[in-house]
């Protein structure tokens, strides 16, 4: 397709006179991608369109939150009920407990929640409340795992910041990063030798279930139910960052996918229907350590904000359908075959490495197999790139990152998926030539 970007390149120019970068998350830029990024108008359904009338099948789906395509109509209907009552009151509403409610109903190991306004925020409370129950200090975390932007996590991360080639950021503390402890994903024996180093110090495991910030990542036969044992043997809890995986690959979220049962979970994204949202919960006798209950102090002005508190019920309706999930993952599956069919139309097949678990998946520009993050980063970034501005240019909007996921939402249709893979075929061609 012929792609208009004046508009978009006058738009991210003044943008750029205002704003850090021209974006608020840096991702957005396309650093890792070059380009301008489009400047989006709107988006309805399966499609964004931008400021030069360019519309694109959107497989970003917001990084996450649109499952149901963005303004959804029930989602819609009940944000704007919700704000014809007023937006914020700072006071307790019956709307976060009936969200509560379906969220302890959903996922079997959260018993009571608390709801925050971002998926940093609950990863950064979670971790708190950790060491205030057990009284240590310690956390282990993966290379490459992406928990937010708190001092304490921002060590070896992924997403945004492995995109921009800075796992770790000035500004972070030696202190702060210093009770942080690394492994690799998918290394048991690491988890293992690390506890055992630091006898009764480690107060939790902190782990993405299915890593979405370094691509897709799945954890590997055995691996989650090996981080529970050895957090039962040694007094520590397992935390399990679902902001992305949390009713993303199924209503119980990735540990009701794989049947093991973390100690804390922490959401954000589906739970708002696209609106500011986080949330951290677990067993109850660790979430009554918190304020006003226990002596773990924790607290903000818009959590449990009613539009967004609204909008999260509102999608975990639409969710609870007969079969959401099956037409999801046909959906998905046809996609991911489309695609990989395409590469080895295009003759590299055996050079990239397709992950996928639901309705979240990534193409590595590696042979594979990608099961962390040193497998991740040996992909061509030279080719990821060449394969995303040809998807764009061809109508199909993508991550411009390739530490990023693929998302799939309900609101992709037939048609959307034919423009996808006609397209695949001419971005992997493209691909190819710099592999």
């Amino acid at each position: 397709m012929s792609r208009r970007t004046e508009k978009s390149e006058t738009a991210f120019k003044q943008a750029s006179k205002v704003l850090v970068g021209g974006v608020n998350s840096p991702v957005r830029a396309f650093a890792a991608v070059g380009g301008t990024p489009p400047v989006i108008a709107k988006a309805i359904g399966s499609q964004i369109t931008d400021i030069d009338d360019n519309t694109y099948v959107d497989y970003v789906c917001g990084y996450g939150p649109a499952i149901l395509g963005h303004a959804s109509e029930p989602v819609v209907t009940a944000i704007n009920k919700a704000v014809r009552h007023g937006t914020t009151y700072g006071a307790p509403t019956e709307v976060e407990t009936k969200l509560g409610v379906a969220i302890t109903a959903a996922i079997e190991s959260i018993e009571m929640v608390r709801f925050v306004s971002s998926g940093t925020e609950a990863v950064m409370s979670a971790v708190r409340l950790a060491r205030g129950t057990t009284g240590r200090d310690k956390v282990i975390k993966c290379v490459g795992c992406y928990h937010g932007h708190s001092d304490s996590f921002l060590v070896a991360a992924g997403s945004g910041a492995a995109t921009l080639g800075t796992p770790s950021s000035p500004g972070v503390p030696t202190g702060a990063a210093a009770d942080t402890l690394l492994v690799d994903y998918n290394d048991l024996g690491g988890v293992e030798a690390i506890l055992k180093a630091n006898p009764q110090q480690v107060a939790a495991v902190l782990v993405e279930p299915v890593a979405g910030n370094m691509g897709v990542v799945l954890p590997e036969a055995g691996y989650l139910q090996g981080l529970r044992d050895l957090c039962d043997q040694h007094d520590t809890l397992l935390i399990f960052d679902e902001v992305i995986t949390g009713f993303r690959v199924g209503y119980g979220g990735a540990q009701g996918l794989y049947g093991v049962k973390p100690d804390l979970t922490t959401l954000g994204k589906i739970i708002g229907g696209c609106m500011p949202v986080g949330a951290f919960g677990g067993r109850a006798d660790i979430m009554q350590n918190l304020a006003p209950v226990g002596d773990v102090y924790q607290a903000g002005t818009l959590s449990g904000n009613p539009a967004a508190m609204a909008a999260g019920l509102a999608t975990l309706a639409e969710l609870r359908a007969e079969g959401f999930y099956d037409r999801l993952e046909a959906i998905s599956g046809q996609i991911a075959v489309g695609m990989q069919a395409a590469a080895i139309e295009a003759g590299i097949g055996d050079k990239v490495c397709f992950n996928r678990v639901g309705a979240m998946m990534c193409c590595f520009f590696t042979p594979g197999p990608v099961t962390d993050f040193a497998s991740a980063s040996r992909s061509n970034t030279q080719a990821h790139a060449a394969y995303f501005h040809t998807m764009l240019d061809e109508g199909v909007y993508l991550a411009p990152s390739q530490f990023e996921a693929m998302l799939v939402s309900s609101a992709h249709t037939d048609a959307d998926v034919d423009l996808t893979l006609n397209a695949a075929k001419l971005a992997f061609a493209a691909a190819a030539k710099v592999m």
